[in-house]
């Protein structure tokens, strides 16, 4: 904070000596450019004077990248700047370089895939614990990587799953990203294994195996998403010259506007409105749908959504059935979208390492906005500790849900310390 006092002293009518009566208060925000240091450890070695034989020195902290130059903070920088804002490797280089910092994007990549290694038991037992839930997202999406010896790209795929209850009054969720080579529904069982409860997902036929009566251990629920129906009206809908699809839009709305004015209630409550105002609605729209289809030509552009929402009706009628499915798939496609930011910037991953590495970090970022988390401070504080564990050691502690900033009071400290020298 800084003051700015008058030039003079004394009043410019009398010559009496002034006196402060109030304050004017103007704020600007400014910016302090972020600044690379070196932090020294040293580590004395302490002789016996006595024989000259005996020496003791503390061991050397560990580190993600032995004997390397990155602390555990910088490593949280670059995997953050790579994976929340989407940032290439060879572009940190350029904005370090500009300070005098000269690190290639080789060693950027090796750091990375350091510090992946380390994160990945913890993905994994968010994964364990999110097929241990009641209800899951599931989607997928595409991730390009680099075909060994050829100089191509081929496509894998990053699979989501995600929980999240907000929606009737339910903790925040986690979520996690796989890496998959392929898309088919072999790829999806690996993924979702021995898993029986609700899966909230689109219409892809992948998914059409976990809700069969003749799978081993039973059927899983299968709620499909209204998002997916509504995209098809939509896209039908444009130019104004397609009023079955338009009235169709408005019909979804109404049930849309209902789970608005519930969004967060407790399931039984949401259930309960659901039957006594939503079922009518759904019951006439798909009378609707069927008397229009039987009416409409085939090349119409609205028969493909109208026959696309008949067939997958069952799943879509799940809502009606349990408080605690939401209409669509859309909390699992929001974590999908940085996804494809990432892949248009970096274009592809440089290996199918490197693709579960990507998979690994990003699903810990995104856990951690689902969360309201810093993902900074918590990489930074997270990869210092994990570090130091053996295998084995619990690692609870570390998921984003349980996670506590052992770091909060010293960066509170810091930010004083800057605060007082500006």
């Amino acid at each position: 904070m800084r003051s700015r006092s008058p030039d003079v002293c004394a009043c410019p009518g009398c010559g009496g000596t002034l006196h402060r009566i109030g304050e004017d208060r103007a704020e600007r925000l400014d910016i302090v450019p972020a600044q690379y240091r070196v932090l020294v450890t040293v580590r004395p070695k302490m002789g016996c004077r006595s024989c000259g034989d005996g020496v003791a020195q503390a061991r050397a902290p560990k580190h993600i990248v032995p004997g390397g130059l990155p602390s555990e903070g910088l490593l949280a920088d670059v995997l953050v700047k790579k994976y929340a804002d989407h940032l290439p490797l060879y572009r940190q280089a350029q904005i370090m370089a500009r300070q005098g910092v000269e690190i290639g994007r080789a060693t950027l990549a090796n750091w990375v895939g350091r510090a992946a290694g380390y994160l990945k038991p913890i993905v994994a037992l968010q994964k364990q614990q999110l097929l241990a839930g009641s209800r899951l997202f599931v989607d997928e999406t595409t991730a390009n990587v680099l075909a060994p010896k050829t100089g191509k790209t081929k496509t894998g795929y990053l699979w989501a799953i995600a929980r999240d209850d907000r929606a009737h009054g339910g903790a925040d969720p986690p979520a996690i990203y796989t890496y998959m080579p392929g898309r088919g529904g072999m790829w999806a069982a690996k993924l979702l294994a021995d898993y029986y409860g609700i899966l909230q997902v689109d219409g892809y036929e992948a998914y059409g195996q976990f809700g069969k009566a003749n799978r081993p251990g039973g059927a899983s629920v299968l709620a499909y998403c209204w998002a997916h129906v509504r995209r098809g009206f939509f896209d039908a809908a444009k130019g104004d010259t397609a009023p079955i699809a338009q009235e169709a839009l408005q019909r979804i709305g109404q049930i849309y506007e209902i789970e608005r004015e519930i969004n967060g209630r407790a399931p039984d409550e949401r259930l309960a409105i659901r039957k006594a105002r939503s079922q009518p609605l759904v019951e006439d729209l798909r009378q609707w749908l069927d008397e229009k289809r039987r009416r409409m030509f085939s090349g119409s552009p609205t028969l493909g959504p109208i026959n696309y929402a008949l067939n997958h009706w069952v799943g879509l009628g799940r809502f009606l059935e349990d408080g605690r499915i939401v209409l669509d798939n859309n909390p699992v496609e929001r974590s999908m979208r940085p996804v494809a930011l990432q892949r248009k910037n970096a274009l592809f991953a440089g290996h199918e390492l490197g693709a579960e590495n990507w998979a690994a970090i990003a699903s810990l970022v995104e856990t951690c906005k689902l969360n309201a988390i810093n993902p900074n401070a918590y990489l930074a504080d997270v990869l210092a500790r994990v570090v130091t564990r053996r295998d084995g050691d619990p690692i609870d502690d570390l998921l984003p849900a349980n996670w506590v900033n052992a770091n909060a009071a010293q960066a509170m400290f810091e930010m004083n310390d800057i605060a007082q020298a500006a």
